[in-house]
């Protein structure tokens, strides 16, 4: 089974797994079916890349069977689950060029001529779809595990402490982005990256690659050595992916990031390219653009200016560097997989899905 086979099951997982929780839902109440459709949206088609790496970590550890299938409806949901609380806190309008989740819900309000606060009701069925999302990708897990262990594997318990630890760094990491929006600015550069960094890392990064891969290689059966070599190969593309977002949250093309450009501006976010701007540009430079961060109604000529800023600054110089030594990181770790007996077709795939992840055409 190829990448395309593999991911089509997963949508089709997907599907029939929310058809399934759509039905309990709506024999509670119709009038709650919103709940799940929202979920159904969200996890529809796309590119599937945790599930993609969660299956990388399988093979190299000698998987068999389905289990790695309901692995990546987990990790679809919990990433579902993500995004909608995302997109709450961050206000943002939309998402993968259509209207986020809360936006649905508004929509919902407003064409049912409901009373009431249509943008609270928005909020309120986003978190509460995003809890339902995120129960479910528990339960998702707690099948493949279940499969697994049918199949007679004997699973690392590396699987289950690290699906936990993803929920607590993810919520935390989402924490501190919001603490950055609002806290006194770092007085140096090196701590304005730190920062930024450490937001990157346990928001996104880490859930985004090191863990996938860790979930699939423990839930094969696979050992500590190489659920650690796998994780230290991951974790430099997830931060790589991430800072290449954040480029493109200022300098990509709305068509293609499906989200507004500058809304990471308008948002205030303390982005390591921002942290780049702020301490290398001119007096006035740097100015302008702490007077721009968090101004939601910040004009697409003052984006422009934003751009003039961070690219006069270097910044976006600095970021591209950032994300070519942490590919270089990566490359260097690989090493240790093959090292590990990690078969080379399983090794040649990482290798093109990180080169897709670090140009952002995954």
């Amino acid at each position: 089974m190829n990448r395309e086979e593999f991911i089509g099951q997963v949508n089709s997982g997907c599907a029939l797994f929310l058809e399934k929780r759509h039905e309990e839902v709506r024999a509670v109440s119709e009038h709650a079916a919103p709940l799940v459709t929202a979920l159904m949206a969200l996890t529809r088609g796309g590119k599937k890349m945790r599930p993609a790496l969660a299956r990388l970590g399988w093979q190299a550890a000698g998987g068999r069977g389905d289990a790695v299938v309901e692995l990546g409806v987990a990790l679809e949901l919990f990433q579902a689950a993500a995004l909608v609380h995302d997109d709450v806190i961050d206000r943002s309008a939309t998402r993968r060029g259509l209207p986020s989740a809360h936006m649905r819900f508004e929509s919902l309000h407003r064409e049912s001529g409901f009373s009431g606060d249509h943008a609270h009701f928005g909020t309120t069925g986003a978190i509460l779809s995003g809890d339902l999302s995120l129960a479910w990708a528990s339960e998702a897990f707690f099948h493949a595990q279940a499969t697994a262990m049918q199949d007679g594997v004997a699973i690392n318990p590396l699987a289950a402490s690290t699906f936990h630890r993803m929920h607590t760094e993810v919520i935390t990491g989402q924490y501190l982005d919001v603490l950055e929006e609002v806290r006194t600015p770092a007085e140096t550069e090196a701590d304005a990256v730190a920062r930024a960094r450490g937001v990157l890392r346990y928001k996104a990064a880490k859930y985004s690659t090191e863990y996938p891969v860790v979930l699939g290689a423990a839930l094969a059966g696979g050992s500590d050595a190489l659920c650690r070599a796998f994780a230290a190969a991951a974790l430099p593309v997830g931060e790589a992916f991430q800072l290449r977002d954040d480029l493109l949250g200022v300098f990509g093309d709305p068509d293609t990031t499906g989200k507004p450009v500058g809304d990471d501006l308008r948002e205030g976010k303390r982005t390591e390219l921002i942290a780049y701007g702020l301490f290398r540009a001119s007096a006035q430079g740097s100015a302008e653009l702490a007077q721009m961060l968090g101004d939601p109604e910040l004009s697409e000529r003052q984006v422009e200016r934003a751009r003039e800023i961070l690219l006069d600054a270097g910044a976006a110089e600095e970021v591209e560097r950032s994300i070519e030594q942490l590919t270089a990181q990566s490359v260097e770790h690989t090493a240790a997989l093959a090292e590990l007996g990690v078969a080379a077709e399983v090794l040649e795939e990482f290798d093109r899905l990180r080169g897709n992840l670090v140009l952002r055409t995954v």
